[in-house]
């Protein structure tokens, strides 16, 4: 009876034993894909050089903006004393503005998202490969975007590495 008891304790034993033995640990890392994306040279050229070719447009919209709040005030502040037809001038000239002024917001707006949507994919695309080769060199079994992580330590952190690699990789033209 004795020997039919020990016989579960001793597999139960044994197989712990073999559990601990075939476990191995898996070496993680977190990185923030956007910040790493976002602080590489290349998009940091990118996002100054598409400044400033939006700027002009920009101030353009600014200008008109302004020509319109003005107008609006003037209309406002001459109410009661302009003809019909000088304030039906005045209305034109303010909706006409207002149309190029929407027209030029949706140009930029276009501009901007084409331009975001063109060196945010190549970008991400590449930080993805630059990732994949850093998580190798190191031995990671995996990399997980902090997006996704509840917790995690500090030191699992790989996004300023990843950017340095992707600078190196990738140096902006």
């Amino acid at each position: 009876m004795k020997v039919a008891f020990l016989r579960p304790a001793l597999l139960s034993v044994a197989l712990l034993g073999l559990a601990s033995v075939s476990t191995a640990q898996t070496k993680v890392a977190i990185i923030d894909m956007r910040e790493a994306v976002n602080s590489t040279a290349e998009v940091k050229k990118a996002v100054a050089a598409l400044e400033a070719r939006l700027k002009p447009k920009q101030a353009e919209g600014e200008k008109l903006q302004r020509e319109l709040q003005d107008l609006q005030a003037k209309l406002q502040s001459l109410q009661g004393k302009l003809t019909p037809q000088a304030e039906s001038e005045m209305v034109t000239q303010g909706q006409r503005k207002q149309r190029e002024l929407q027209r030029l917001q949706e140009d930029l707006n276009g501009e901007l998202e084409r331009e975001q949507n063109e060196v945010g994919t190549r970008a991400l695309q590449n930080m993805r490969t630059v990732v994949t080769k850093l998580a190798e060199a190191q031995g990671l079994d995996a990399v997980i975007d902090v997006s996704n992580t509840i917790y995690y330590k500090p030191a699992l952190l790989i996004t300023k590495a990843a950017v340095e690699a992707y600078d190196k990789a990738y140096p902006p033209k």
